[in-house]
């Protein structure tokens, strides 16, 4: 037999993951975007020839807030002497919709084609989580990458979803089937752009908080208990400093569990979104993100006391926290069922192990603070959590309906 050879090589790229956070970025007295787009924040503006910057802005951004676009521009024009503004801002469809094709990926790379936006140039993105999934899938996909700068606007993209490594959009009726792992070059949260946004979506990025509480700081959950009226009145302070402590703690996460990229089975980050994201599907997205990541974690925080890793008080403690936050926990789709009366959302099940491939791996809780990982389902003890939502949600109903009288 013929003897094989093997070269080996291991290759490492290191990054560097920059949240930013501050107010009123298109004020041009703020600097902090200016410093962003300056290489190594030099001050002596070496290697700024030439560089351009591309913006794309959600629509219902740009019908909440009519004046930003020309505040954008003001900025630009303010900073000439660094990386020109290519066109006015590009408006785009925002929310989950644009997600469930490629069209609006291909209408970003055109623009980028257009305007010669370089490696060396800048895509910046102004909007919620969905904008940011595709913008950061054509960042990543044109020229084999260009400089993404990230600047979210809703709760939930700067506690969660804005912060992070991912980029992906929507197809064959999966949730981010197609996408990539690419950082972006800065990430800039902004707490007056979330000023404009319905009570709906100020509540959204709350239960991404209560995610990433429950499985990695029980200190933080109790802070959350504590704060709980004022961010349900969504008093800014209090929701700053959540933002703050979920962004900090998927940082955390991110760099420091050791697979940024998912190379693994395990994804923490992700309890509750089994059913989550095939609750969004089966709702053709009329259920929020946030909406069904809510649900998703309470029924596994019941599956997680029916099989005995959860005390019951503590159970309870997080569905209070999520009912107080304002959030409904059960949803008429959990109830769907296939020809063979079995719930479609189990459906999410086999779909979330796919997406990362090898062993089913979920997240649980062990405790407040403390999530643990499982291999395997009882799909009588979870369909019996699911139950338990149901009867929760009539006997909460009721409940409201005899206090209006």
């Amino acid at each position: 037999m013929q003897s094989m050879s093997l070269i080996r090589r291991s290759i490492e790229v290191k990054y560097q993951l920059r949240v930013h956070f501050t107010q009123n970025v298109f004020d041009p007295a703020n600097l902090v975007l200016r410093t962003v787009l300056t290489p190594d924040a030099s001050s002596d503006n070496t290697g700024l020839a030439g560089q351009k910057a591309l913006v794309v802005m959600d629509e219902s951004l740009a019908a909440a807030q009519p004046d930003l676009i020309r505040r954008i521009e003001a900025y630009f024009a303010a900073h000439n002497e660094g990386p020109k503004l290519v066109c006015p801002p590009v408006v785009l469809e925002g929310g989950e919709r644009t997600k469930n094709s490629y069209f609006h990926v291909s209408e970003i790379h055109s623009q980028i084609e257009r305007y010669h936006i370089d490696r060396h140039s800048y895509l910046i993105a102004v909007g919620g989580g969905a904008l940011l999934d595709v913008a950061g899938l054509a960042a990543a996909t044109a020229h084999r990458g260009v400089r993404h700068v990230r600047i979210p606007t809703t709760t939930l993209s700067q506690a969660d979803s804005g912060v992070g490594v991912k980029n992906g959009i929507n197809a064959f009726g999966k949730k981010n089937f197609i996408g990539t792992f690419a950082p972006p070059h800065a990430v800039i949260n902004d707490f007056t752009l979330l000023e404009s946004l319905t009570p709906r979506d100020k509540r959204a990025g709350y239960v991404e908080a209560v995610k990433v509480a429950l499985i990695r700081d029980g200190a933080f959950f109790e802070a959350l208990e504590e704060g709980a009226a004022r961010l349900s009145e969504f008093e800014p302070a209090a929701m700053q400093r959540v933002i703050y402590r979920s962004a900090e703690l998927h940082l955390d996460h991110i760099s420091g569990c050791g697979d940024p990229f998912e190379m693994g089975s395990a994804r923490p980050l992700d309890f509750g979104h089994w059913s989550a994201h095939k609750l969004e599907q089966l709702s053709e997205y009329k259920i929020r993100h946030g909406e069904a990541v809510a649900i998703g974690i309470a029924l596994d925080t019941l599956y997680s006391r029916n099989i005995g890793f959860l005390t019951s008080s503590d159970a309870e403690r997080i569905l209070n926290l999520l009912e107080a936050l304002g959030f409904d926990l059960y949803a008429n789709e959990l109830a769907h069922v296939d020809s063979e009366g079995m719930p479609l959302v189990l459906g999410g099940i086999e779909e979330f192990r796919e997406h990362l491939g090898g062993e089913l791996t979920l997240t649980l809780l062990k405790g407040v603070g403390l999530g643990s990982e499982v291999h395997e389902v009882s799909l009588p003890k979870l369909l019996q959590a699911a139950r338990e939502l149901d009867e929760r949600h009539q006997k909460r109903g009721q409940k409201l309906l005899r206090a209006r009288g």
